[in-house]
């Protein structure tokens, strides 16, 4: 069987997917080669090397593919189907399905910028202690039994103050409960962090978010509230950077999105990728 110069990929499990707009998707892909989401499948093994993936699916399907092809030349197509979409909000892609689906097929290529952290690839942001833990926290939730959920809820109420110092495009010291470094305005459940897009060359690193637990709760309430509803937004301090390391006392657990990547001290890189994203004219 020859590779496939085109493919779509489908998550089933995505919050916006049902009979009728999986239909739709099979229909307007009629001439890709359609395959379901499946975390344990090597999709690259069905694909030429330079071959235009699309992938229907909510943030955890559409991430876990741009962290797979990072490195490669595929022009990926995003389908944002899930509940938060925080990458493809902040890439300013259509929500509605019939728009996304032309922006698939005939949306112009582009590099987006990728943060790594300790070499681990973040799409979202990089966290260190408290915002870091209570995004795990949030993730590991879904489906976790109290007995194993338990232990993590205590290291979220446990977080203490840290000392850290920053070298690189920013110069710093201080204490804190977290330090985040963002990519796209939102991480997790639609937590505002900071105004950043992958479009940018840079990444953002914005003073007190995260800072206290009733800030975090915060965020969380504002990103349920319906937008007229919602309050007004505090006044952050943002710093633009592409490179730059984090040294901590004592040394900290690090976060790439919501992945547990190691500890301090941290290296923390933009980086542009090899991967072409799929952007609308």
């Amino acid at each position: 069987m020859s590779a496939a110069t085109r493919l779509l990929v489908i998550s089933r499990n995505a919050g916006s997917m049902n009979e009728k707009v999986e239909a739709k998707l099979r229909k307007a892909f009629a001439d890709y080669t359609i395959v379901d989401f499946d975390p344990k499948e090597d999709v690259s093994e069905l694909v030429s090397s330079r071959a235009r993936i699309v992938v229907a699916g909510g943030d955890g399907t559409v991430e876990f593919f741009v962290r797979k092809f990072a490195d490669t030349n595929h022009p990926l197509g995003i389908i944002s189907m899930g509940t938060y979409n925080n990458l493809a909000r902040a890439l300013k892609l259509p929500s509605s399905v019939d728009r996304a689906i032309k922006v698939a097929r005939d949306g112009h290529s582009r590099a987006i910028t990728l943060g790594r952290v300790n070499g681990r690839i973040f799409i979202e942001a990089c966290a260190i202690g408290l915002f870091g833990e209570t995004i795990s926290l949030g993730d590991s939730a879904k489906g976790m039994r109290f007995g194993k959920l338990a232990p993590r809820l205590k290291d979220v109420i446990r977080a203490r103050r840290f000392q850290y110092e920053i070298k690189g495009d920013i110069e710093g010291s201080g204490h804190a409960r977290s330090l985040v470094f963002s990519n796209t305005s939102s991480i997790g459940s639609q937590l505002q962090i900071s105004d950043g897009s992958p479009k940018n060359p840079y990444l953002e690193f914005t003073v007190h978010v995260g800072h206290s637990r009733t800030d975090i709760a915060a965020r969380a309430v504002k990103a349920a509230l319906p937008r007229e509803l919602a309050p007004s937004e505090s006044i952050d301090q943002v710093f633009r950077f592409r490179k730059l390391e984090v040294t901590t006392k004592p040394t900290m657990r690090v976060y790439a999105d919501n992945y547990l990547v190691g500890r301090t001290p941290a290296k923390i890189s933009a980086e542009l990728s090899a991967l072409k994203v799929l952007l609308p004219r």
